[in-house]
């Protein structure tokens, strides 16, 4: 029986993620390392530590243990200096009407100061649990943000449903042992054909959770 939801931050509940991959772009810039906005969509979910990992390997190099932390903090200041995130229409709403029948989290890759802003500003009071990129050990594709979401939810992972909109997410969730429906925002379907149900935009996916209640 479905007793939680369990939903990715950016993409999903916050149309957000050019702000994270702009300011990515330009933190990595700043070391000599050229990306676009694509490369961040396509791992999208992860962590930082992920972000840098991967970002570090694809240019041939290995990521300072010290780089880490800088990174963070450099990605963190040019997403809150330009920052013009906005909830996706009718989210809040629908939102509000599960959580009279569902347990609700966020397990989100960001870091917990921005998670924490955009929950407090655009959903404040909606979620029971929130998970954020520095809450785990090992973000997406490890199955360990939405596993200790459920855990904290009081929940086994198949009472849960995981709604994302990237490849790593789906793998998370998808590893947790975690039903997962996926909405396509910054890449194409066929991106994420993992997922147990991929719904075409957000209005689908809103009309498909409100008929949850």
């Amino acid at each position: 029986m479905l007793k939680g939801l369990i939903f990715d931050v950016d993409g999903v509940l916050m149309d957000s993620m050019p702000y994270h991959a702009d300011a990515w772009v330009q933190a990595f810039r700043e070391v000599g390392i050229h990306i676009t906005n694509m490369d961040v969509y396509e791992i999208e979910g992860s962590n930082h530590r992920g972000i840098v990992d991967i970002i570090f390997h694809k240019a041939g190099l290995e990521p300072h243990p010290s780089d880490y932390e800088a990174f963070l903090k450099r990605k963190r200041e040019y997403f809150l200096r330009n920052n013009k995130a906005e909830p996706f229409k009718g989210m809040l709403m629908c939102l509000q009407a599960l959580k009279k029948k569902y347990k609700l989290a966020v397990a989100s890759g960001a870091d917990r100061t921005i998670v924490n802003a955009l929950m407090d500003k655009f959903y404040p009071d909606i979620f029971g649990v929130i998970i954020s990129g520095e809450d785990v050990s090992r973000g997406k594709p490890d199955p360990e943000p939405y596993l200790t979401a459920a855990c904290k939810l009081g929940l086994k992972p198949e009472e849960c449903m995981v709604i994302e909109n990237a490849p790593l997410g789906i793998k998370s969730a998808k590893s947790a042992g975690i039903c997962c429906v996926a909405v396509p925002t910054y890449l194409p379907e066929e991106k994420l054909i993992d997922a147990d149900m991929v719904l075409k935009n957000h209005a689908e996916l809103i009309e498909y959770l409100s008929g949850l209640v």
